[in-house]
C-alpha cells in the first residue's frame, strides 16, 4: 500500500497515489473525465466538516490496487466499508477488526468451509485476481450507506463494464439486489453469472446459504483454462 497521506485533502492526496501508480484501472472514464477528482472533493469536504472518513486513505483504492484489471479473475460486489473505524482495510466483506466477524462474512466464509471461520481479511483472495469492490469506497465512521450517492457508483460501474469488455472470462458473483443491479452491464456469453440473495442473516428468503458460489465459480473458470482461487484463507 502507498504510505499514509499526510495532509488537509487525504482522499484528494489518496487519487494523486493511485495514479502515480500507473494502475491499467486508470483507463475508465470515471479517472479521465473528472470524475474521481470531484468525488474526492466531495468526501474532503465531508472530512473538513468533521466526519471521520473510512477505511484510511491508504485502503481507499485497494480493491483495485491489488486487482489490476487484467488479473481479475472473480468479481465480488459490496455495498460499502463497514463504518466502525478498524474495521475495513477497502475490500469488499474484508474484516480486519479485532472482534467477532460481521454476521454476512460469516455465512460467506461458510461457503468455503463449514468449520468456523477464525478471520476475515481477504487481501489473499484480492492477490489472486478477486476484484472485492464496494458500490462506495468510502463511509463515514457510524453510518452505514452515508456515501452510497457520492458519485462512488460511477466507478463500480464502469469496473463491471470494463471486466465484462475485457478478452479474459470472469466470473461475477452477484449477492443481493445492489450487486444484481448491475447484471444489465455483463456480457453473460462470455462471461460466468452467479446470483443468489445477500448473504446476511437479516435476509429471510435466506437464499445465499448452499448457493456454493465459490465452487461453481472454480469449475466454470476450469472448464476455460483459467486456474481456480484457492478461497480457503491461510
Amino acid at each position: 500500500m502507498a504510505a499514509t497521506p499526510t495532509t488537509d485533502a487525504p482522499v484528494a492526496a489518496a487519487l494523486a497515489a493511485f495514479r502515480a501508480g500507473g494502475s491499467p484501472w486508470l483507463a475508465l472514464p470515471f479517472f479521465g473525465n473528472g470524475g474521481a477528482e470531484a468525488v474526492a472533493a466531495r468526501i474532503d469536504a465531508r472530512i473538513a466538516a468533521g466526519a471521520q472518513v473510512l477505511p484510511a486513505p491508504e485502503n481507499i483504492f485497494a480493491a483495485l490496487t491489488l486487482t489490476p484489471l487484467p488479473a481479475v479473475k472473480v468479481v465480488i460486489l459490496g455495498q460499502d466499508p463497514y463504518p466502525t473505524p478498524g474495521d475495513a482495510n477497502g475490500l469488499a466483506f474484508s474484516y480486519v477488526g479485532a472482534r467477532r466477524l460481521p454476521a454476512s462474512l460469516k455465512v460467506i466464509l461458510a461457503e468455503v468451509d463449514p468449520a468456523k471461520p477464525v478471520r476475515g481479511d481477504l487481501t489473499a483472495w484480492a492477490r489472486q485476481g478477486v476484484l472485492l469492490l464496494n458500490s462506495a469506497l468510502t463511509v463515514e465512521a457510524g453510518k452505514a450507506g452515508a456515501h452510497l450517492r457520492a458519485g462512488w457508483a460511477t466507478l463500480a460501474d464502469e469496473a463491471v463494464a470494463a471486466v465484462s469488455g475485457g478478452d479474459a472470462p470472469a466470473v461475477f458473483l452477484l449477492w443481493g439486489a445492489q450487486a444484481r443491479a448491475r447484471a444489465a452491464l455483463i456480457d453473460r456469453y462470455r462471461h460466468g453469472v452467479f446470483e443468489s440473495g445477500h448473504p446476511s442473516p437479516l435476509n429471510r428468503a435466506r437464499d445465499f446459504p448452499g448457493s456454493r458460489p465459490f465452487a461453481r465459480a472454480n469449475a466454470w473458470l476450469a472448464e476455460r483454462g483459467r486456474a481456480p482461487i484457492a478461497w480457503r484463507l491461510p
